[in-house]
């Protein structure tokens, strides 16, 4: 079976290192010293400072709501953040789950990430936030929407979960907004088995949210106030220490995988139109055929070779229970003709071939 990604696995030696210093310690969670090392280690790679390592890609968008106070319990109108139908169902659960109305404004038909143009239309009241997100790693239109933030006093929170290490005007994209969130989940480009980041603009949001994901504390008989726990531990850290250590070699060969199925698919298929001035990280190979029809039928026929795909994202979010219940043509559109074509470093030259073979035949029926 070639599925539609396989997690990356470091140096086993490698990692064998880390857990053995883990075993010496015993000091096993609670900011431990590989969490700390990471923590400096990625500020340094991706350029950024204030960033906070949590437990999982999820709790990061709800600590970042809640630290900026964009979920506020103590609030009697129920807070709303404008966001995008086209993404993963947790950008939306999680402002539901902190009690903020998910809103749609629909999305750009080239970047397929939140339209600017949309949002104005969108905001009520009890709006409080924007929450876009860089789809595939291609880079939301951040000055219009950073623009449209301060006209309104919004607060900005990325759902950044595919930019790990994307690069906007020769800086890191993740300094946009007043929040970005990261996912390591063991799917993603860079991982940690589980875990994620958030990074702030200010270092105050920065304090607020290090006391919420330690229940509240700053001291062994000090509570600040309500939190939870959300801390990353010290065998996520070693899996992380390892997977940047090789990042390098994974970039590269995704890279060439991506970069050969550009050449080899129908010219006919669609493809994301990424912004003039972001590098790449290679993390998805989203194709977008002629219709639903296409790609039930090119679902099939891979699987008949023991190839798995992935509708990814499908459907729209508000199609799935979310959002205000309006259409969003756009988004709807992409959602039902997309797939996301297997995409991981060892994906052979043969099999990428078999895959673009199988493609071409679907399209051109």
């Amino acid at each position: 079976m070639i599925p539609v990604t396989k997690p990356y696995l470091p140096s086993r030696e490698r990692l064998d290192a880390y857990i053995d210093g883990i075993y010496e310690r015993r000091w096993l969670t609670n900011n431990g010293p590989l969490m700390r090392q990471l923590t400096q280690r990625l500020e340094e790679y991706l350029g950024v400072e204030n960033l906070l390592l949590v437990s999982n890609g999820t709790l990061a968008l709800q600590i970042a709501y809640k630290a900026l106070g964009i979920s506020d319990e103590n609030n009697a109108l129920c807070p709303e953040a404008i966001t995008t139908p086209f993404t993963f169902v947790a950008t939306s659960s999680s402002l539901q789950w902190e009690g903020v109305k998910p809103v749609f404004a629909d999305i750009d038909k080239h970047s397929w990430c939140l339209a600017p143009e949309n949002i104005e239309a969108e905001i009520t009241h009890n709006t409080r936030a924007i929450v876009p997100v860089h789809v595939f790693g291609n880079a939301c239109d951040v000055e219009a929407i950073d623009k449209i933030a301060r006209k309104h006093d919004f607060k900005v929170v990325y759902d950044a979960s595919h930019a790990f290490g994307v690069d906007y005007n020769g800086e890191s994209l993740l300094r946009w907004g007043d929040a970005a969130t990261l996912s390591f989940h063991a799917t993603k480009l860079f991982h940690t088995i589980e875990g994620g980041a958030i990074i702030f603009k200010r270092r105050d949001d920065f304090e607020r949210a290090e006391k919420l994901i330690s229940f509240g504390l700053v001291g062994p008989e000090t509570i600040d106030g309500p939190g939870i726990n959300a801390k990353m531990n010290e065998f996520q850290a070693a899996m992380g220490l390892c997977v940047l250590d090789e990042i390098h070699d994974n970039l590269k060969a995704r890279k060439n995988i991506v970069e050969q199925y550009r050449s080899q698919l129908p010219s006919s298929i669609v493809q994301q139109q990424l912004h003039t001035e972001i590098t790449t990280n290679y993390a998805y190979m989203p194709v977008v055929l002629n219709s639903e029809k296409q790609v039930i039928q090119l679902l099939d026929q891979l699987q008949k070779q023991g190839i798995s795909a992935r509708r990814y994202f499908s459907p729209s979010l508000n199609n799935a229970g979310f959002g205000n219940g309006t259409l969003m043509p756009i988004s709807q559109d992409i959602a039902s003709r997309i797939l996301c074509l297997p995409l991981y470093v060892d994906l052979s030259v043969a099999e990428l071939g078999n895959i673009t073979k199988i493609v071409g035949e679907v399209v051109t029926l």
